[in-house]
């Protein structure tokens, strides 16, 4: 009987959502893998204290169902910024949520722009938190903390500050450039050798971060950028 209930908890592990964390602070790492651990939908598949070592446990993973949660505390030569864009290039299709403590708006909005799903304050309440991780992992926007209501502001300051080539990644700005060329997302999938899924998820991440709703929009916002040149922008 107990083989049965540990093959049924092992099955609804997969299909639940794996969450790897990093933070520098031990104690505050175990603290959000415990309250993670404690959900039947989520486990926790690694920790991590660099952003280095966050990037080496991610190849050992098996799952396509992943979240990452990322500290706003991780330092140089990997902080939080970096490793986000590292992530969204190497794993398009994982969640990454950025976790802080009392962190400045600006640094909120920047996670957002450089790929983040969202932000969650670590003062917030436990079942808040957790639920900002399933949140993130269905692809919703995440915005969860006390410093949330200054967040707008520095948005709404910066709103239209579109330098495309500082928002997407390398491999993002090369999806946008060929899906320019009017190529479907199994055409540009094919010339890339990568799986459409894979390519729908990157146009996914391109329209939220320029905040538009369709490639149309996207090609015309980067086409005036000058990142990418067609016959004609409208």
């Amino acid at each position: 009987m107990s083989e049965r209930r540990n093959e049924r908890t092992r099955a609804a592990r997969q299909r639940g959502w794996g969450v790897v964390v990093v933070d520098p602070l031990p104690i505050v790492r175990e603290g959000m893998a415990r309250l993670i651990a404690e959900d039947p939908d989520l486990h926790v598949l690694a920790q991590a204290s660099y952003g280095d070592d966050a990037l080496a446990a991610l190849t050992s993973v098996r799952r396509t169902r992943v979240v990452v949660l990322v500290s706003l505390g991780l330092e140089e030569p990997t902080d939080a910024y970096l490793l986000i864009r590292e992530i969204r290039e190497r794993y398009p299709s994982h969640a990454v949520l950025a976790v802080g403590a009392n962190a400045d708006p600006t640094a909120i909005s920047r996670v957002l722009f450089v790929g983040a799903d969202g932000f969650v304050d670590k003062s917030a309440e436990p079942d808040a938190f957790v639920q900002a991780v399933k949140s993130a992992a269905a692809r919703e926007a995440v915005l969860t903390g006390s410093s949330i209501d200054m967040v707008a502001l520095v948005a709404g300051g910066i709103e239209r500050r579109r330098d495309i080539a500082a928002l997407l990644t390398r491999r993002e700005q090369e999806v946008l450039t060929i899906a320019a060329e009017g190529l479907t997302a199994r055409e540009i999938a094919q010339r890339l050798g990568v799986r459409e899924r894979t390519i729908t998820t990157h146009l996914g991440h391109i329209y939220g971060k320029l905040g538009v709703g369709n490639r149309l929009a996207a090609v015309r916002l980067a086409v005036r950028s000058g990142l990418v040149s067609v016959g004609s922008s409208e």
